[in-house]
């Protein structure tokens, strides 16, 4: 028996630590779209969601997925909701296709943040990214969110040049190399300085291929400040992104 329990604890181990550890993820239900949008989400009925203006939009597309890619580009609102985002656990390398996030129902996102580069940029405000003004949404409170994190930052100094200067925020375009909608189209998206950020494309991969090597030089505390205020990060995807952070409050909350 104690043999038994000796193998036991370092199976436990050893599954903690290393490539693709699993670590403990929040549940995901569409009551986190409710509790994330209730300015224009109204309840559920059954497995359709219902807005405030009635419209009802259901959770599922009714079309089977041929591909892992395919999620990416039909996606429907389970698809959104079906991998857990492991908000303010320890920073660890994603297994293979484990991309919280990337889903996202481009309809979905239009009807709240606005459906052209017109009317997203009647709901953009400037924020002060430590001293640089950028634009980001108001809708949802985004901006404040964002102003948020920029407070929490602001006590440590010794981050800043990861943080500064800004990438960019607002920009009305598809994700690069694919037809889907960027969530810099709807103005809740920032990215941080690229000198020290990594980017699965700028090693020239193809998406979804099995080798992509996993880089990462941005500090968990600089992660932990955006989750904590309902960003999702990048660089929790197995295609790395970690220079990009996204207002996501339905797959982002918990306390770090």
């Amino acid at each position: 028996m104690k043999r038994l329990g000796a193998l036991l604890t370092l199976l436990i181990v050893v599954s903690q630590a290393g490539v693709g550890a699993q670590v403990s993820q929040k549940a995901v239900s569409p009551q986190h779209l409710l509790s994330a949008y209730p300015q224009f989400l109204k309840g559920l009925d059954q497995s359709t969601l219902v807005w405030k203006d009635g419209t009802r939009t259901p959770l599922s597309g009714g079309h089977p997925f041929t591909s892992a890619a395919d999620r990416l580009d039909r996606p429907d609102l389970s698809e959104l909701l079906r991998q857990p985002y492991p908000s303010c656990t320890p920073l660890h390398t994603p297994a293979y296709a484990e991309d919280p996030g990337r889903a996202r129902p481009a309809a979905f996102f239009d009807k709240m943040y606005g459906n052209s580069p017109a009317a997203v940029r009647s709901h953009l405000v400037s924020v002060n990214w430590f001293g640089q003004r950028v634009l980001f949404s108001r809708v949802n409170g985004a901006n404040l969110a964002l102003e948020a994190v920029a407070r929490d930052l602001a006590t440590r100094p010794e981050l800043r040049n990861y943080l500064t200067p800004s990438a960019g925020t607002y920009l009305w375009r598809v994700v690069a190399g694919s037809g889907r909608q960027s969530a810099h189209s709807w103005g809740i998206a920032i990215d941080l300085n690229t000198r020290y950020s990594d980017y699965w494309q700028w090693e020239g991969h193809k998406e979804f291929a099995r080798n992509i090597g996993y880089k990462n030089r941005m500090p968990q505390a600089v992660v932990w400040a955006f989750e904590r205020h309902g960003f999702v990060w990048g660089g929790r995807w197995y295609h790395h992104d970690t220079m990009h952070f996204e207002f996501r409050p339905e797959l982002s909350f918990g306390a770090c």
